[in-house]
């Protein structure tokens, strides 16, 4: 086999648009040519090719049809063409040069120019950072004056969320490992935050957020993204400009762990002291209410009107199949 494609499988800079890649025959096995442009979305598999085949073994690209198809047949869309038709639209309002041509406010076209234009001191943001970002406010501020354009996409994602999760609008930034979410997380917090600051009466924004992260040592990890901490993302990655960096503190973020949200009794009891209790009697509520738990995992968040939930490592949960 040439082996070029394994000497050389990496082609682009992360802080560029991708504009090159290796392309992939049908059976997912390189080809060795380069092709001059950005690979195009799809759900592929690429499976090594066995040192020896015995019987009719099929090596192929898997287009998962479950994997393109998401809730009730009323809800099903091809998702490799919708993300692709999202990152269309995406690229061509970056490639916008006026700022007020991008249809956001002040404080989120002051963000993006910094994200795509500062010269940072030590860690410059990739590419897929900033474009995580970026589509997700397109799809917040740009997309709904669109018209037809973007409400084609809002509603497929209102149907999908509402199959899945009826009465929670939700958004997921698919990024591979090592990619760093951290950040990703860090400006969409200040890109909320600083525009609801500024902009109080908008619904689109707000300063409430809350982490939830598979484990207690990711959690301890994410403490960068608390504006106070010494090493916060906002201030040493220069991720917002210096004079937005007060807006900040008035963020209120609950970092916290899945395991959090199990309800907790109130009343331990040994098997046998719940049995003399209970007696004869219907089986005793000892546990906290769904109130007293949320209360006690984020008490800060609780009288807010609006709350950004960041769920980490959400790839395990975000397409479970609705339920008939």
């Amino acid at each position: 086999m040439d082996p070029r494609f394994f000497e050389q499988p990496i082609l682009n800079s992360p802080y560029e648009y991708p504009s090159r890649h290796w392309e992939l025959d049908p059976s997912g096995q390189p080809t060795n040519r380069i092709l001059p442009e950005r690979r195009k979305v799809a759900f592929i598999t690429p499976i090594p090719k066995p040192k020896k085949q015995t019987g009719i073994q099929q090596e192929k690209i898997l287009f998962d049809a479950a994997a393109q198809a998401l809730g009730t047949e009323a809800q099903q869309y091809d998702l490799s063409a919708f993300i692709g038709g999202v990152r269309q639209r995406v690229d061509r309002w970056r490639e916008l040069p006026d700022p007020n041509a991008w249809g956001v406010t002040p404080e989120t076209a002051r963000l993006l120019t910094h994200w795509r234009s500062h010269r940072f001191g030590d860690i410059r943001p990739f590419f897929c950072q900033v474009e995580a970002v970026e589509t997700a406010i397109w799809l917040t501020e740009v997309a709904p004056t669109l018209g037809k354009e973007g409400r084609r996409f809002l509603d497929q994602i209102d149907a999908a969320s509402e199959g899945a999760n009826p009465g929670l609008a939700r958004l997921a930034l698919k990024l591979a490992t090592g990619a760093g979410k951290t950040t990703v997380m860090a400006m969409i917090i200040a890109w909320q935050t600083i525009n609801a600051v500024r902009r109080p009466g908008s619904r689109r924004f707000t300063r409430g957020f809350l982490v939830v992260t598979p484990g207690v040592t990711i959690r301890d990890r994410l403490r960068v993204l608390q504006p106070n901490d010494p090493d916060s993302y906002y201030a040493s990655r220069e991720l917002v400009p210096n004079d937005m960096l007060r807006d900040l503190e008035r963020a209120k973020i609950v970092v916290t762990n899945y395991h959090a949200f199990l309800r907790r009794e109130t009343l331990p009891l040994s098997k046998g002291g719940r049995a003399l209790l209970q007696g004869s009697g219907p089986e005793l509520r000892t546990k906290e209410t769904e109130g007293q738990m949320l209360q006690r995992v984020m008490p800060g968040l609780m009288g807010m009107k609006r709350i950004l939930a960041l769920n980490d490592e959400a790839h395990h949960c975000y397409r479970e199949k609705p339920a008939e």
